[in-house]
């Protein structure tokens, strides 16, 4: 199995932990937590910023010496509504309460202190159209660029349709040359609907020394340290994943690997 597909370590409580220092790589964090109603999950941030997103269920959350109360809405992620989720600041910390079968992640990177603790959405994010053809998917943005209540995190949502690809045109993100190219390290959370079913990514680097295809099951995670990094979603399987991205400069800025050039081209006509 390819080192950089990482399979869930069990079905309940915290089932996924990646960290930079796991990852072999120096921003991105991310965990996940299932829990059932009573179960609670509480970290401390340290030097790190964190993303809580509500992927499906409800919590009653406390950060940062507030209460949030209860969160989430959508009790299954392929609803596609947006999600709720709260930026919890570094040098904090926070709590939840599960009070329905609920699935939390946990979005780290580097925090410098300069936001304060707040709510996002599900108010302000509209389920957006991106792509042409099979090519086309739906985005919930929770925390990208244009949003500035984050010192590095940028995170947000994807869902593929049945037969359709996604992270496509192949782009990588993986050099720090602003405005040409950000490097920006990248983890995705997978889910299939139904849930049996499989999609297909791959990772893969203009001069080939890394290149890994990966079969990834519902609840994988998949990391890409540098790297063009397309998925495929099967006909027959729907394909849902939220990206969590960091890096020296918050800024999304990307490059197409050079045999699909032609099909960024055309479609931006």
């Amino acid at each position: 199995m390819s080192h950089l597909l990482k399979k869930p370590f069990g079905s309940h409580g915290e089932v996924h932990r990646i960290t930079p220092e796991s990852a072999g790589w120096r921003y991105v964090g991310f965990s996940l937590y299932r829990l059932r109603p009573g179960d609670t999950a509480a970290e401390v941030t340290g030097e790190r910023e964190v993303i809580l997103v509500m992927v499906e269920g409800k919590a009653k959350i406390t950060a940062a010496g507030q209460d949030w109360g209860e969160l989430g809405e959508r009790m299954n992620v392929f609803e596609k509504t947006p999600p709720h989720s709260l930026y919890v600041p570094n040098g904090t910390d926070w709590r939840a309460e599960a009070t329905t079968d609920c699935t939390i992640a946990v979005c780290s990177a580097p925090g410098k202190g300069g936001h304060g603790a707040r709510r996002i959405g599900p108010e302000g994010i509209t389920l957006t159209e991106r792509g042409k053809g099979v090519n086309t998917r739906y985005i919930n943005n929770i925390a990208m660029e244009n949003e500035d209540y984050c010192d590095s995190l940028l995170v947000t949502e994807v869902f593929t349709p049945a037969g359709h690809w996604s992270s496509y045109p192949s782009h990588r993100h993986d050099e720090d040359d602003f405005p040409r190219i950000t490097y920006l390290e990248e983890t995705y959370y997978h889910r299939l609907n139904p849930g049996n079913g499989f999609g297909i990514q791959r990772v893969y680097t203009d001069d080939g020394l890394l290149d890994e295809t990966m079969a990834v099951a519902d609840g994988d995670v998949v990391c890409v340290p540098r790297g063009h990094h397309p998925c495929g979603a099967p006909y027959g399987f729907e394909m849902y994943y939220l990206n969590v991205m960091a890096g020296p400069l918050r800024k999304w800025r990307f490059v197409a690997a050079p045999e699909v050039e032609w099909i960024m081209e055309r479609d931006a006509k």
